[in-house]
């Protein structure tokens, strides 16, 4: 009999002792959802001072060079603090599921008892045979917890990416158009210089001249505020590039990418949508964790106290006593019924939570594939129809001032026409880009209105399956 039950001993011993961390912290499952959603940039964990350092000397090599967008990325996953604060909730979830499948501590007991001459001893060895029997169930839901942060960590990453991706659009559109911006200025001063010296001899009315000399003052104010747009908009990019100092001193691409020839073909994008999206799979597994972990209360709502207790008493001059001892706690007072309840409603809310995930990722991925459509035929009729139109009526319109057939006047409003024309170009390239990342974003990565969702605590089935929580 003892040696059968020291051989139990250490099987629960061993069953209870066996769970441990992961080599890689779950980062490997982290990548291959990110590998496989088109993100091609690493998004290394940094848990040490040397993985900083390395971080630190590449992110200085990426900045020696004008930054493209996908150069951007790769700096904001190596240096994004947000993101790697993110990054500790695998931890977190690690930990929990490793706690899950470790059993409770034993315990000991130690008594001494005497009468008139007469010493007892009771000893006794206690083990919580109630989280021996439940411990598959609920490391099967720690494991589902697990993979959920796994998901919501590589939706954060994604999250990270297409933002940075989406500031480097601005940051550049804006660089450009105040670049634009200041040649328009250059041109209405000289336009004003002009009016002024005609004015001056005669050959340009007060009121030609004063239009000249507002548009003038126009253009200066326009070119301000470009200037602080385009700040504006490098900074914001530099707060998710994560840099600050010298390092902040990056230099950005002088245009935009010219357009794709042509869009590529998506078929059944609400099928990929549903196949692919984070939040989407995030919000499936909390519904299975949770009931599991439905079941689990229910199967344990009765019981609220299991411990098996092996005894070993002796008493002076009289034999060894030897034997165990079952503890089960009386559900008198709480029958469980309000744990069962919770736990119902909680499976209940994840359930109509990923059914209304299911419903906005598909309208979502149908919005954003519209304006990634629109915004192409917009932008590529601006360059391939109204620009070019533009160059050519000013062309016509200099060739006809030459030869004196048009006056100043008309020359230079056909001028402040072709500007227009080319700030709208710029907008609609910017726009175009901008429609192409969130496409991307909304049939890989998850819905805006998921970000609360994502970032509630949960209870560990370690604790939820304990009385009282």
């Amino acid at each position: 009999m003892s040696a059968r039950l020291s051989a139990l001993l250490a099987t629960v011993l061993l069953l209870g002792g066996c769970a441990s961390f992961s080599e890689d912290g779950g980062t490997t499952a982290v990548n291959e959802a990110l590998t496989s959603r088109g993100l091609q940039q690493p998004a290394p964990w940094i848990r040490s001072p040397g993985e900083a350092e390395r971080a630190a000397v590449e992110t200085g090599k990426l900045l020696a060079q004008p930054l493209t967008a996908d150069t951007a990325v790769r700096v904001a996953l190596l240096n994004n603090r947000g993101l790697q604060a993110r990054y500790a909730e695998l931890g977190i979830a690690e930990a929990d599921l490793v706690q899950t499948g470790r059993l409770t501590n034993p315990g000991f007991s130690f008594g001494r008892l005497h009468r008139a001459d007469i010493v007892e001893y009771e000893r006794a060895f206690l083990f919580d045979l109630m989280g021996l029997l439940t411990m598959p169930l609920r490391s099967q839901i720690e494991r589902e917890r697990f993979a959920a942060t796994q998901s919501r960590v590589a939706a954060e990453i994604l999250q990270v990416a297409a933002d940075t991706r989406r500031a480097w659009i601005r940051a550049v559109a804006s660089q450009q158009s105040a670049a634009y911006a200041e040649q328009v200025r250059s041109a209405a001063e000289a336009a004003a210089e002009l009016a002024r010296r005609m004015a001056a001899v005669g050959n340009f009315s007060r009121l030609d001249q004063a239009r000249e000399q507002a548009f003038y003052s126009e253009a200066t104010t326009r070119l301000a505020q470009a200037r602080q747009a385009a700040v504006a908009e490098r900074e914001a990019l530099t707060r998710l590039l994560g840099l600050w100092g010298e390092s902040s001193a990056f230099r950005l691409p002088e245009r935009l990418p010219d357009l794709p020839p042509q869009l590529r073909e998506i078929n059944d994008i609400e099928r990929l949508a549903l196949q692919q999206r984070l939040d989407v799979q995030a919000a499936a597994r909390d519904a299975d964790a949770l009931a599991r972990n439905l079941g689990l209360t229910r199967a344990t709502g009765w019981f609220s106290v299991l411990e098996g207790k092996y005894m070993r008493n002796s008493e002076s001059g009289d034999p060894r006593q030897t034997g165990w001892e079952i503890e089960l706690r009386i559900p008198v007072f709480d029958s469980g019924s309000a744990r069962i309840s919770r736990a119902e409603h909680q499976h209940r809310q994840a359930v109509n939570r990923a059914a209304d995930l299911a419903v906005r990722a598909r309208s979502e991925v149908r919005e954003a594939w519209q304006a990634w459509r629109t915004h192409y035929d917009i932008a590529r009729h601006y360059r391939d129809e109204v620009v070019p139109l533009r160059a050519r009526i000013s062309e016509e319109t200099l060739l006809r001032y030459n030869g004196m057939l048009m006056s100043v006047f008309e020359l230079l409003a056909e001028s402040r026409q072709q500007i227009g024309a080319v700030s709208d170009a710029i907008n609609a390239q910017r726009d175009f880009w901008l429609a192409d990342t969130t496409l991307q974003f909304a049939m890989t990565t998850r819905s805006p209105g998921a970000v609360a969702a994502a970032a509630a605590p949960h209870t560990p089935a370690a604790v939820a399956a304990r009385p009282g929580h």
